[in-house]
Protein backbone atom coordinates (compact mmCIF):
# COMPACT_ATOMS: atom_id res chain seq x y z
CA UNK A 1 0.00 0.00 0.00
CA UNK A 2 1.92 2.66 -1.43
CA UNK A 3 1.21 6.43 -1.04
CA UNK A 4 -2.28 5.90 0.75
CA UNK A 5 -4.06 6.99 3.43
CA UNK A 6 -3.64 3.55 5.54
CA UNK A 7 -0.23 2.71 4.62
CA UNK A 8 0.70 6.25 6.25
CA UNK A 9 -1.65 5.82 9.20
CA UNK A 10 0.27 2.81 9.89
CA UNK A 11 3.74 3.91 9.12
CA UNK A 12 3.07 6.93 11.85
CA UNK A 13 1.98 4.45 14.25
CA UNK A 14 -1.42 5.83 14.48
CA UNK A 15 -2.65 1.94 13.50
CA UNK A 16 -4.51 -0.16 16.04
CA UNK A 17 -7.63 -2.08 14.23
CA UNK A 18 -9.58 -2.03 11.42
CA UNK A 19 -12.90 -3.68 10.48
CA UNK A 20 -11.75 -4.60 6.95
CA UNK A 21 -8.35 -2.60 6.06
CA UNK A 22 -8.14 -4.16 2.81
CA UNK A 23 -11.58 -3.02 1.56
CA UNK A 24 -11.29 0.62 3.07
CA UNK A 25 -7.60 1.16 1.32
CA UNK A 26 -9.69 0.23 -1.90
CA UNK A 27 -12.42 2.50 -1.38
CA UNK A 28 -10.23 5.04 -0.33
CA UNK A 29 -7.75 4.91 -3.31
CA UNK A 30 -10.94 4.58 -5.72
CA UNK A 31 -13.23 7.56 -4.10
CA UNK A 32 -12.28 10.71 -1.60
CA UNK A 33 -14.92 9.92 1.30
CA UNK A 34 -16.25 11.48 4.21
CA UNK A 35 -14.78 10.72 7.71
CA UNK A 36 -15.67 11.75 11.65
CA UNK A 37 -14.33 11.70 14.61
CA UNK A 38 -16.24 12.64 18.27
CA UNK A 39 -15.28 14.40 20.60
CA UNK A 40 -17.06 15.14 23.86
CA UNK A 41 -17.42 18.53 25.45
CA UNK A 42 -16.57 17.87 29.08
CA UNK A 43 -13.79 20.49 29.77
CA UNK A 44 -13.41 24.18 28.39
CA UNK A 45 -10.78 22.70 25.91
CA UNK A 46 -8.45 19.99 24.60
CA UNK A 47 -5.49 18.62 25.38
CA UNK A 48 -2.53 16.44 24.04
CA UNK A 49 -4.91 13.64 25.03
CA UNK A 50 -6.66 14.49 21.52
CA UNK A 51 -3.99 15.96 19.83
CA UNK A 52 -4.07 12.28 18.00
CA UNK A 53 -7.08 12.15 16.73
CA UNK A 54 -6.73 15.66 15.36
CA UNK A 55 -3.59 14.35 13.55
CA UNK A 56 -6.19 11.98 11.47
CA UNK A 57 -8.32 14.41 10.54
CA UNK A 58 -5.27 16.59 9.24
CA UNK A 59 -4.51 13.43 7.06
CA UNK A 60 -7.69 12.61 6.03
CA UNK A 61 -7.22 16.26 4.43
CA UNK A 62 -4.04 15.52 3.41
CA UNK A 63 -5.39 12.67 0.71
CA UNK A 64 -8.22 14.23 -0.18
CA UNK A 65 -11.26 13.47 2.07
CA UNK A 66 -13.54 15.34 3.94
CA UNK A 67 -13.27 15.31 7.99
CA UNK A 68 -16.11 15.38 9.79
CA UNK A 69 -15.78 16.81 13.70
CA UNK A 70 -18.66 15.80 15.44
CA UNK A 71 -19.09 18.06 18.84
CA UNK A 72 -20.82 16.05 21.40
CA UNK A 73 -23.61 18.56 22.69
CA UNK A 74 -25.75 15.50 23.25
CA UNK A 75 -23.78 12.83 24.45
CA UNK A 76 -21.62 14.92 26.65
CA UNK A 77 -25.24 14.84 28.35
CA UNK A 78 -24.94 11.40 29.27
CA UNK A 79 -21.01 10.73 29.18
CA UNK A 80 -18.61 8.48 28.19
CA UNK A 81 -17.97 5.44 30.29
CA UNK A 82 -14.95 4.00 28.31
CA UNK A 83 -12.00 4.10 30.00
CA UNK A 84 -13.56 5.90 33.15
CA UNK A 85 -13.75 4.16 36.99
CA UNK A 86 -16.86 6.46 38.15
CA UNK A 87 -19.36 8.88 36.56
CA UNK A 88 -18.92 11.74 34.95
CA UNK A 89 -19.94 14.99 36.60
CA UNK A 90 -23.25 15.86 35.06
CA UNK A 91 -22.27 19.55 32.92
CA UNK A 92 -25.24 22.15 32.17
CA UNK A 93 -26.97 22.91 28.99
CA UNK A 94 -24.98 26.58 29.39
CA UNK A 95 -21.28 24.22 30.37
CA UNK A 96 -21.94 21.90 27.62
CA UNK A 97 -22.54 24.73 24.76
CA UNK A 98 -19.71 26.97 25.97
CA UNK A 99 -17.22 23.72 26.07
CA UNK A 100 -18.32 23.48 22.85
CA UNK A 101 -17.24 26.76 21.54
CA UNK A 102 -14.35 26.74 22.86
CA UNK A 103 -13.24 23.68 21.43
CA UNK A 104 -14.22 24.56 18.20
CA UNK A 105 -11.44 26.96 18.14
CA UNK A 106 -8.71 24.34 18.44
CA UNK A 107 -9.88 22.86 15.17
CA UNK A 108 -9.66 26.31 13.63
CA UNK A 109 -5.80 26.00 14.23
CA UNK A 110 -5.06 22.64 13.08
CA UNK A 111 -7.66 21.53 10.11
CA UNK A 112 -8.05 23.79 6.46
CA UNK A 113 -10.78 25.56 5.60
CA UNK A 114 -9.91 27.20 2.59
CA UNK A 115 -9.86 23.80 0.25
CA UNK A 116 -13.98 23.98 -0.23
CA UNK A 117 -13.64 19.84 -0.87
CA UNK A 118 -11.93 18.83 2.18
CA UNK A 119 -12.95 21.38 4.52
CA UNK A 120 -14.37 20.23 7.85
CA UNK A 121 -17.90 19.90 8.73
CA UNK A 122 -18.76 20.44 12.26
CA UNK A 123 -21.83 18.62 13.22
CA UNK A 124 -23.09 18.51 17.27
CA UNK A 125 -24.63 15.32 17.79
CA UNK A 126 -27.61 17.08 20.19
CA UNK A 127 -29.44 18.73 16.86
CA UNK A 128 -30.98 14.84 16.68
CA UNK A 129 -30.29 12.96 19.95
CA UNK A 130 -32.28 15.92 21.63
CA UNK A 131 -35.08 15.27 19.67
CA UNK A 132 -35.11 11.07 19.85
CA UNK A 133 -38.45 10.34 20.57
CA UNK A 134 -37.34 7.70 23.04
CA UNK A 135 -40.22 4.85 22.45
CA UNK A 136 -39.92 5.01 19.03
CA UNK A 137 -35.90 4.77 19.65
CA UNK A 138 -35.98 1.78 21.36
CA UNK A 139 -38.25 -0.02 18.58
CA UNK A 140 -36.16 1.40 15.42
CA UNK A 141 -32.54 1.20 17.27
CA UNK A 142 -32.39 -0.69 20.91
CA UNK A 143 -34.19 -4.08 19.06
CA UNK A 144 -30.61 -4.26 17.26
CA UNK A 145 -28.77 -4.59 20.55
CA UNK A 146 -28.34 -7.28 22.77
CA UNK A 147 -27.86 -7.02 26.43
CA UNK A 148 -25.48 -9.77 26.42
CA UNK A 149 -23.11 -8.19 23.78
CA UNK A 150 -23.41 -5.10 25.78
CA UNK A 151 -22.13 -6.17 29.18
CA UNK A 152 -19.06 -7.96 27.22
CA UNK A 153 -17.73 -5.29 26.42
CA UNK A 154 -14.58 -3.45 28.31
CA UNK A 155 -16.71 0.11 29.16
CA UNK A 156 -19.24 -1.73 30.59
CA UNK A 157 -16.88 -5.12 31.77
CA UNK A 158 -14.21 -3.48 33.56
CA UNK A 159 -16.57 -1.62 36.03
CA UNK A 160 -18.78 -4.40 36.79
CA UNK A 161 -16.00 -6.80 37.50
CA UNK A 162 -14.11 -3.90 40.20
CA UNK A 163 -18.03 -3.71 41.59
CA UNK A 164 -17.67 -0.39 40.39
CA UNK A 165 -21.28 1.50 39.85
CA UNK A 166 -22.42 1.98 36.16
CA UNK A 167 -25.90 4.28 35.85
CA UNK A 168 -28.15 3.30 33.34
CA UNK A 169 -27.59 6.45 31.77
CA UNK A 170 -23.93 5.20 30.72
CA UNK A 171 -25.39 1.74 29.89
CA UNK A 172 -27.17 3.72 27.31
CA UNK A 173 -24.04 5.37 25.94
CA UNK A 174 -22.92 3.28 23.26
CA UNK A 175 -26.12 2.90 21.57
CA UNK A 176 -25.92 6.77 21.37
CA UNK A 177 -22.97 6.84 19.50
CA UNK A 178 -23.64 3.71 17.43
CA UNK A 179 -26.63 5.85 16.47
CA UNK A 180 -24.63 9.23 15.65
CA UNK A 181 -22.86 6.76 13.00
CA UNK A 182 -26.16 6.06 11.52
CA UNK A 183 -27.11 9.88 11.00
CA UNK A 184 -24.07 10.76 9.89
CA UNK A 185 -24.51 8.31 7.19
CA UNK A 186 -27.53 9.32 6.62
CA UNK A 187 -27.15 12.88 6.43
CA UNK A 188 -23.48 13.24 5.16
CA UNK A 189 -22.35 9.78 3.57
CA UNK A 190 -20.33 9.64 6.23
CA UNK A 191 -18.48 5.66 5.93
CA UNK A 192 -15.69 5.66 8.11
CA UNK A 193 -15.48 6.38 11.91
CA UNK A 194 -12.29 6.41 13.50
CA UNK A 195 -11.46 6.61 17.28
CA UNK A 196 -9.22 5.72 20.38
CA UNK A 197 -8.72 2.08 20.93
CA UNK A 198 -11.38 2.50 23.87
CA UNK A 199 -14.27 3.03 21.64
CA UNK A 200 -13.30 -0.02 19.57
CA UNK A 201 -16.86 -1.44 20.65
CA UNK A 202 -18.78 1.55 20.33
CA UNK A 203 -17.35 1.45 16.59
CA UNK A 204 -18.60 -1.94 16.03
CA UNK A 205 -21.85 -0.96 17.11
CA UNK A 206 -22.23 1.62 14.69
CA UNK A 207 -21.10 -0.15 11.73
CA UNK A 208 -23.43 -2.97 12.56
CA UNK A 209 -25.89 -0.57 13.04
CA UNK A 210 -25.91 1.08 10.01
CA UNK A 211 -25.67 -2.77 7.79
CA UNK A 212 -28.92 -4.17 9.88
CA UNK A 213 -30.77 -0.56 9.21
CA UNK A 214 -30.46 0.29 6.08
CA UNK A 215 -28.26 -2.05 4.56
CA UNK A 216 -25.02 0.32 3.79
CA UNK A 217 -21.18 -1.31 4.78
CA UNK A 218 -18.84 1.26 7.12
CA UNK A 219 -15.90 1.13 8.42
CA UNK A 220 -13.98 1.56 11.77
CA UNK A 221 -10.54 2.49 12.49
CA UNK A 222 -9.12 2.48 15.90
CA UNK A 223 -5.60 4.63 16.88
CA UNK A 224 -3.78 3.32 19.92
CA UNK A 225 -3.70 4.68 23.88
CA UNK A 226 -0.97 6.59 23.59
CA UNK A 227 1.56 5.91 27.02
CA UNK A 228 4.66 7.21 27.59
CA UNK A 229 7.84 5.45 28.04
CA UNK A 230 8.15 5.86 31.41
CA UNK A 231 3.91 4.38 32.11
CA UNK A 232 2.39 7.40 32.04
CA UNK A 233 -0.97 8.50 30.13
CA UNK A 234 -0.43 10.43 27.73
CA UNK A 235 -1.64 14.31 28.36
CA UNK A 236 -1.64 14.66 31.71
CA UNK A 237 1.25 15.78 33.93
CA UNK A 238 1.47 16.33 37.50
CA UNK A 239 0.63 19.79 37.15
CA UNK A 240 -2.41 19.29 35.45
CA UNK A 241 -3.23 18.88 31.82
CA UNK A 242 -1.47 19.72 29.02
CA UNK A 243 -3.82 22.16 27.04
CA UNK A 244 -4.44 23.21 23.50
CA UNK A 245 -5.28 26.74 24.32
CA UNK A 246 -2.92 29.20 25.20
CA UNK A 247 -5.22 30.77 27.84
CA UNK A 248 -5.25 27.46 30.08
CA UNK A 249 -1.42 26.89 28.81
CA UNK A 250 0.99 29.27 27.44
CA UNK A 251 3.21 28.67 24.60
CA UNK A 252 6.09 28.68 26.56
CA UNK A 253 4.77 25.83 28.71
CA UNK A 254 3.93 23.68 25.48
CA UNK A 255 7.14 24.11 23.98
CA UNK A 256 8.52 22.61 27.45
CA UNK A 257 6.36 20.07 27.62
CA UNK A 258 7.46 18.77 23.83
CA UNK A 259 10.95 19.49 25.09
CA UNK A 260 11.19 17.29 27.89
CA UNK A 261 9.64 14.31 26.01
CA UNK A 262 11.59 11.00 27.34
CA UNK A 263 14.74 9.79 24.91
CA UNK A 264 12.66 7.03 24.16
CA UNK A 265 9.48 8.50 23.06
CA UNK A 266 11.18 11.29 20.43
CA UNK A 267 11.07 9.60 17.24
CA UNK A 268 7.94 7.64 17.68
CA UNK A 269 6.38 11.39 18.33
CA UNK A 270 8.15 13.02 15.41
CA UNK A 271 5.92 10.68 13.58
CA UNK A 272 3.32 11.25 15.32
CA UNK A 273 2.48 14.67 16.18
CA UNK A 274 4.42 16.60 13.44
CA UNK A 275 4.04 17.22 9.50
CA UNK A 276 7.53 15.88 8.91
CA UNK A 277 7.71 13.50 6.18
CA UNK A 278 8.75 9.53 7.82
CA UNK A 279 11.53 9.23 5.73
CA UNK A 280 13.21 12.35 6.89
CA UNK A 281 12.32 11.21 10.70
CA UNK A 282 13.68 8.09 9.74
CA UNK A 283 17.37 9.54 8.76
CA UNK A 284 17.15 11.28 11.53
CA UNK A 285 17.71 8.54 14.25
CA UNK A 286 21.78 8.97 14.80
CA UNK A 287 20.89 12.87 15.36
CA UNK A 288 21.69 14.56 18.68
CA UNK A 289 18.85 13.67 21.07
CA UNK A 290 18.64 17.28 22.61
CA UNK A 291 18.73 18.94 18.86
CA UNK A 292 15.38 16.34 18.26
CA UNK A 293 13.74 17.18 21.39
CA UNK A 294 13.95 21.24 19.99
CA UNK A 295 12.39 19.83 16.56
CA UNK A 296 9.75 18.28 18.26
CA UNK A 297 8.71 21.24 20.50
CA UNK A 298 9.26 23.88 17.57
CA UNK A 299 7.38 21.46 15.04
CA UNK A 300 4.45 21.36 17.83
CA UNK A 301 4.40 24.07 19.02
CA UNK A 302 4.18 26.06 15.43
CA UNK A 303 1.38 23.96 14.35
CA UNK A 304 -0.70 25.10 17.35
CA UNK A 305 0.50 28.62 18.51
CA UNK A 306 2.46 29.43 15.45
CA UNK A 307 6.24 29.86 14.10
CA UNK A 308 6.66 33.20 16.14
CA UNK A 309 5.40 31.61 19.26
CA UNK A 310 7.99 28.01 18.79
CA UNK A 311 10.49 30.81 18.13
CA UNK A 312 10.18 33.12 21.50
CA UNK A 313 9.62 30.00 23.52
CA UNK A 314 12.96 28.21 22.22
CA UNK A 315 14.62 31.65 23.07
CA UNK A 316 13.18 32.06 26.16
CA UNK A 317 14.51 28.46 27.10
CA UNK A 318 17.95 29.20 26.07
CA UNK A 319 18.22 32.66 27.82
CA UNK A 320 16.41 31.05 31.01
CA UNK A 321 18.84 27.98 31.45
CA UNK A 322 22.04 28.81 29.85
CA UNK A 323 22.38 32.28 30.31
CA UNK A 324 20.54 32.59 32.94
CA UNK A 325 18.60 35.76 32.02
CA UNK A 326 15.10 36.03 31.68
CA UNK A 327 13.43 35.52 28.43
CA UNK A 328 10.05 37.40 27.43
CA UNK A 329 7.88 34.10 27.36
CA UNK A 330 8.84 32.69 31.11
CA UNK A 331 5.46 32.80 32.97
CA UNK A 332 5.09 34.53 35.76
CA UNK A 333 2.61 34.35 38.89
CA UNK A 334 1.85 37.38 41.08
CA UNK A 335 0.94 38.07 44.45
CA UNK A 336 0.00 40.57 47.02
CA UNK A 337 2.39 40.65 50.04
CA UNK A 338 -0.53 40.55 52.39
CA UNK A 339 -2.27 37.53 51.16
CA UNK A 340 0.54 35.43 52.10
CA UNK A 341 1.27 37.67 55.53
CA UNK A 342 4.96 37.10 56.56
CA UNK A 343 7.63 34.31 56.32
CA UNK A 344 9.35 32.89 59.00
CA UNK A 345 11.96 29.69 58.50
CA UNK A 346 10.12 28.08 61.30
CA UNK A 347 6.49 28.44 59.69
CA UNK A 348 7.14 27.91 55.88
CA UNK A 349 7.80 25.12 53.73
CA UNK A 350 8.88 25.13 50.19
CA UNK A 351 8.80 22.72 47.85
CA UNK A 352 9.84 22.48 44.01
CA UNK A 353 9.52 20.50 41.03
CA UNK A 354 12.26 21.30 37.92
CA UNK A 355 9.99 19.00 35.26
CA UNK A 356 9.28 21.97 32.90
CA UNK A 357 12.96 23.37 33.50
CA UNK A 358 12.04 25.66 35.80
CA UNK A 359 11.23 25.19 39.50
CA UNK A 360 7.56 25.39 40.46
CA UNK A 361 6.98 26.42 44.16
CA UNK A 362 4.38 25.77 46.41
CA UNK A 363 4.80 27.87 49.57
CA UNK A 364 3.15 26.55 52.79
CA UNK A 365 2.18 28.08 55.76
CA UNK A 366 1.06 26.01 58.70
CA UNK A 367 -1.09 23.35 56.76
CA UNK A 368 -2.42 26.68 54.73
CA UNK A 369 -1.79 25.81 51.14
CA UNK A 370 -0.96 28.36 48.76
CA UNK A 371 -1.25 26.26 45.26
CA UNK A 372 0.92 27.29 42.46
CA UNK A 373 3.19 30.28 43.14
CA UNK A 374 5.04 28.86 40.67
CA UNK A 375 7.41 29.83 37.66
CA UNK A 376 10.21 31.22 39.90
CA UNK A 377 13.36 29.86 38.58
CA UNK A 378 15.34 27.74 40.64
CA UNK A 379 18.61 29.93 40.26
CA UNK A 380 17.03 32.99 42.10
CA UNK A 381 16.05 31.49 45.14
CA UNK A 382 18.87 33.31 47.39
CA UNK A 383 17.46 31.87 50.80
CA UNK A 384 14.12 31.82 52.31
CA UNK A 385 14.36 35.26 53.44
CA UNK A 386 14.13 36.64 49.89
CA UNK A 387 11.31 34.56 48.72
CA UNK A 388 8.83 37.82 49.11
CA UNK A 389 10.75 39.75 46.94
CA UNK A 390 11.07 37.41 44.05
CA UNK A 391 7.46 36.92 43.77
Amino acid sequence: MKNSFLSEFKEREYFNQCTNSEELDNLMHSKKINAYIGFDCTAQSLHVGSLLQIMCLRMLQKYGHRPIVLLGGGTTMIGDPSGKEETRKILSTKEIDKNIKNIKRVFDIFLDKKNIKTKPIFVNNFKWLGKLNYIKFLREVGKHFTINKMLSFDSVKLRLEREQSLSYMEFNYMILQAYDFLELNKKNNCVLQIGGSDQWGNIVNGVELIKRSIGKQTFGLTTPLITLASGAKMGKTEKGAVWLDKKLLSPYDYWQFWRNTDDRDVIKFLKMFTDKEIAEIEGMKNKNINELKILLANETTSMLHGKSAAKKAAETAIKTFSAGTFGDELPVVNIKKNEVAFLSANTWDISGSGNYGYNSIWVNRNNNTFDNLDYVPKHQIKDLSKLLDII
